[in-house]
C-alpha cells in the first residue's frame, strides 16, 4: 500500500506527487524522512496523510521552521504543532538524516564525512558520498557533493576515477547541510564540538560550495531545488552570494544556472589550449574553451562585484609556463574574474607532479600584474585525503601582496579552501 493510499480518502484530496524518497521508502516498507524536502514536497507529504487543504500552508511553515531553523530530530519537539498531527507525522514519516559512516579531522581542522544515503531500491545498500567542512577563525565552508561518483574523467582528479553511480536527489543534497549543522552544533542552543576547529561565529556553516563529488550542472534540477531549500530565509537562510557552484564547463547550463540558481560561479579551467584541456578536462572536446568563455561572458549578473572564479591547477611541466600565464590573461580579457592557482595534490597512481613553488610564484606574478587577483591555494585536509581531487593546513605564507589579495575559493574537483562566496 502506498503512502497516499494509506491516508483517509477524501473527495477533495489533492493530487500528491511523491518524492523519490517517499517512493523508495514505500518500496522498502519503512517511513520516509522529511529532511531535505522542498516546501512543495512537504506540502505533498502532508496532503498524503490527510491534512486539509486550508491548513497546508500553515503546517508546511511550521515544519519548515522546525526542520531547517531549529534542526528538530523528533516530531514531539514541535510544540506549536497539534498533538494529533504530531502523532500522525510520527506514524508516517521520520526526521532521519543520512548516516555519517565516519568522520576524519585533519591536523588543520578540516573535517571529512563519509555519508551513506538511504537505499533507493531492494538491492541498494545505500550510496556513499563525501562532504568536507573547512573552518576558518570567523567562518566555515561546507563542500557539498551533487552526484555519487562523477561522470567526468579529468585526468588529474582522483574523484574522476570513480564511475558515476547516480545523481543525488535534491533532498540528499540539502540533507548534507543538515548533517553538517548537526555535527557542528550549528542550531539554536546546540553545543559546538570541542575537537578540531569550529569558527567563533554565529554560523558554523556560513558558506556552501558545490564542488564535492560530481558535476553540479549534470544534475541541474536537483541542485537548483536543493539550493532553494538552502537559501530560504525562514530556514537554513544562506545568501546566494555565499554559495559557489563550480563546473568543469557544461556550457548549455551555465547561463541557466545564473538565471535559476543565481549563485557565484567558478570554472574549472586548468589549461589555455584546447589540445591540452582535452586531456586534462575531456569535457572540453564537447565544449571547447572559446564556447566556455563566451558562456561566462553571458553569465547573468556578472560584474566586478560578482566575478567568476577561474580555477587553475598547477601541474609541473604541463600548464605552468610563463607563456601559459600570458595566454590565460589574454583569454580572460573583458571578463570580471579572479584566478585561483591550485598546487596539485598527488594521489595514488597519478602521473602528474605539482609545479615547483618558484614556478607557481612566477606564474602568479604575471597574472597579478595583468590586474587579476591570483591567490595561491595550499589545500586543506591533505592528510585525510580531503584536498584537491582527493575525494573518493593552513594557507602557506605568501608574499605580502598575495596575502592581501587572498580571497576565498575551492576547486571544482574537490579543491578545498575556506570561505568561498563570502560577501
Amino acid at each position: 500500500m502506498s503512502i497516499a493510499e494509506s491516508a483517509p480518502a477524501r473527495a477533495d484530496a489533492p493530487f500528491v506527487e511523491k518524492t523519490p524518497e517517499m517512493i523508495a521508502a514505500t518500496l522498502r516498507g519503512d517511513q520516509p524522512s522529511l529532511v531535505g524536502l522542498t516546501r512543495s514536497q512537504l506540502k505533498d507529504a502532508l496532503a498524503s496523510i490527510g491534512v486539509p487543504e486550508r491548513e497546508l500552508k500553515m503546517r508546511v511553515s511550521q515544519l519548515w521552521h522546525w526542520i531547517y531553523h531549529r534542526g528538530a530530530r523528533d516530531f514531539a519537539d514541535m510544540l506549536n504543532v497539534s498533538k494529533h498531527l504530531r502523532a500522525d507525522l510520527a506514524t508516517r514519516f521520520t526526521l532521519n538524516r543520512p548516516e555519517v559512516v565516519s568522520e576524519q579531522i585533519s591536523v588543520d581542522g578540516t573535517r571529512k564525512w563519509l555519508i551513506r544515503m538511504q537505499p533507493v531500491g531492494p538491492h541498494d545498500k545505500g550510496a556513499e558520498i563525501e562532504a568536507v567542512y573547512i573552518p576558518e577563525s570567523d567562518r566555515g565552508t561546507l563542500c557539498v557533493s551533487s552526484q555519487v561518483g562523477c561522470t567526468l574523467t579529468c585526468s588529474f582528479c582522483h574523484t574522476g576515477t570513480q564511475r558515476l553511480v547516480r545523481n543525488l536527489t535534491a533532498a540528499e543534497i540539502a540533507a548534507q547541510i543538515v548533517v553538517a549543522r548537526d555535527r557542528l552544533g550549528d542550531w539554536p542552543g546546540a553545543a559546538r564540538p570541542t575537537d578540531g576547529l569550529v569558527p567563533d561565529a554565529d554560523r558554523a556553516v556560513s558558506n556552501i560550495v558545490l564542488m564535492g563529488m560530481g558535476e553540479p550542472l549534470y544534475n541541474f534540477e536537483n541542485v537548483r531545488d536543493a539550493m532553494e531549500v538552502v537559501t530560504n530565509g525562514e530556514g537554513l537562510s544562506l545568501s546566494r552570494r555565499r554559495i559557489t557552484l563550480s563546473t568543469s564547463g557544461v556550457v548549455p547550463n551555465i547561463v541557466r544556472a545564473g538565471e535559476e540558481i543565481n549563485s557565484m560561479l567558478a570554472i574549472s579551467l586548468h589549461a589555455v589550449r584546447d589540445d591540452l584541456r582535452n586531456t586534462l578536462v575531456p569535457l572540453n572536446k564537447k565544449y571547447p574553451i572559446k564556447e566556455l568563455l563566451e558562456a561566462c561572458r553571458n553569465y547573468p549578473g556578472l560584474s566586478n562585484a560578482r566575478r567568476i572564479t577561474f580555477e587553475y591547477v598547477m601541474l609541473k611541466g604541463v600548464n605552468d609556463s610563463d607563456a601559459d600565464a600570458r595566454e590565460l590573461v589574454r583569454l580572460l580579457k573583458g571578463i570580471p574574474a579572479k584566478i585561483n592557482l591550485i598546487p596539485f595534490n598527488p594521489w595514488p597512481g597519478t602521473k602528474y607532479e605539482c609545479s615547483d613553488w618558484d614556478r607557481i610564484e612566477a606564474f602568479s606574478e604575471i597574472v597579478f600584474r595583468a590586474g587579476y587577483a591570483s591567490p595561491v591555494r595550499t589545500p586543506r585536509g591533505r592528510d585525510i585525503l580531503a584536498a584537491c581531487g582527493q575525494l573518493k593546513s593552513e594557507t602557506e605564507k605568501l608574499r605580502a601582496r598575495a596575502r592581501l589579495m587572498l580571497e576565498t575559493g575551492i576547486g571544482a574537483e574537490g579543491v578545498y579552501a575556506a570561505g568561498a562566496g563570502e560577501e
